[in-house]
């Protein structure tokens, strides 16, 4: 019997030995894995958004890149963003030149205001606006932040116990995306020019939002209150409404310091990166409005990422979905040459796309090359 092991044994060995010498590069060198450069992926992104997208008579962002010339107001908001993204990352001036005349257009063809019905669309080219006056401190972009912000203001009422109303005509109808965006301009104000009245409403917009359309166990954010029936949409959650309350955790975390806000931050981004996936890439939304949605929770989903106090093995976590997120729209969902994202992160759009969803695909590759930049993403 031990002969017979024996025999078996000294069998086994050389198969062994040859399978895993099979796995061995013929140099004698292991194959490195192949990485993605995604600061060159970030400048291919995003130089199509100008070039397939930019309205040249217009300035301003086409709907899509295929002759939809219709403006409109908020997608633009998070163009200019992508702008800034890709400006503060390279410093170069071929995505600056665009600032002032996207301030020109985007003005005119709102009719020659800021003002909005929508006061989430103000709240969205307000932020983006702050972000431009702070890398060119050029004092039109902050006195349009300012107006914009008086108007934003005016959106408050007692119904549903407070909250910023969704748009001028249904003072009844409270949504998330009106008030986690005002949420974060209010404490980016308070943080830029000091002003404690901004601080007071970052908290009490806050403090509305969390209490009123955040499910406290899940950190899930609903959608909205009806104030004239007292329901609350429950079936909408959304990636974007979670990315914004998440920000808006950030800033008030920012300025106060207090821990209590980044575990709020944290709730929500696992309910996220948990439920509004599939196969653990974030999923799709649809076109049109939904096709942004993604893209802005990763803007604030980025931050969150790179907060010092939050713990290492939850930022190891939330770096490893970004990076397959990343990976998976490059290699899976990105048509080449060209550049193109659609609202299916695994799946190429052809040679066609909304402007929406190649704004949430471009951000996300800016965030991939802004952690790659600071020695996160790897």
């Amino acid at each position: 019997m031990k002969k017979k092991y024996l025999f078996l044994i000294m069998l086994v060995i050389p198969l062994w030995w040859s399978c895993g010498k099979e796995d061995i590069p013929a140099n004698g060198e292991e194959e490195e894995e192949e990485t993605i450069d995604w600061n060159a992926a970030a400048n291919a992104s995003s130089m199509t958004l100008v070039n397939q997208f930019w309205n040249s008579g217009g300035n301003y962002f086409n709907t899509d890149n295929s002759g939809n010339t219709t403006f409109q107001y908020w997608p633009n908001a998070h163009a200019l963003d992508v702008l800034i993204d890709a400006y503060e990352r390279t410093g170069n001036t071929e995505y600056s030149t665009y600032f002032d005349r996207w301030f020109q257009g985007v003005k005119a063809q709102n009719g020659n205001t800021w003002n909005n019905d929508f006061y989430d669309d103000m709240e969205w080219n307000a932020l983006a606006m702050l972000r431009a006056y702070k890398v060119t401190n050029d004092t039109k972009y902050k006195d349009a932040v300012l107006e914009l912000w008086g108007y934003i203001k005016e959106g408050w009422n007692d119904n549903a116990g407070g909250g910023i109303t969704w748009k001028k005509g249904m003072e009844y109808s409270k949504n998330a995306c009106s008030n986690g965006p005002a949420a974060i301009l209010a404490a980016r104000l308070y943080q830029e020019f000091g002003n404690e009245e901004d601080r007071e409403w970052a908290i009490r917009i806050y403090g509305w939002l969390k209490s009123t359309l955040v499910n406290p166990n899940t950190g899930a954010v609903w959608d909205n209150i009806n104030s004239n029936t007292g329901e609350i949409n429950k079936e909408w959650i959304f990636t974007y409404n979670q990315g914004t309350y998440i920000g808006s955790a950030v800033e008030l975390y920012k300025i106060f310091n207090e821990k209590a806000y980044l575990n709020d931050a944290v709730k929500a981004a696992d309910y996220t990166i948990g439920s509004l996936v599939e196969n653990s890439v974030l999923k799709s939304e649809g076109t049109g409005d939904g096709g942004l949605f993604k893209g802005i929770f990763i803007r604030y989903f980025t931050d969150l990422i790179q907060q010092e106090r939050l713990d290492a093995p939850i930022q190891r976590r939330y770096l490893q979905f970004m990076k397959l997120n990343a990976e998976t729209l490059w290699e899976q969902g990105t048509t080449q040459p060209a550049v193109l994202f659609g609202p299916n992160w695994r799946q190429k759009p052809g040679t066609s796309t909304g402007l929406t969803e190649q704004l949430s695909g471009c951000m996300l590759i800016e965030a991939a090359a802004l952690l790659e930049k600071e020695e996160l993403l790897n």
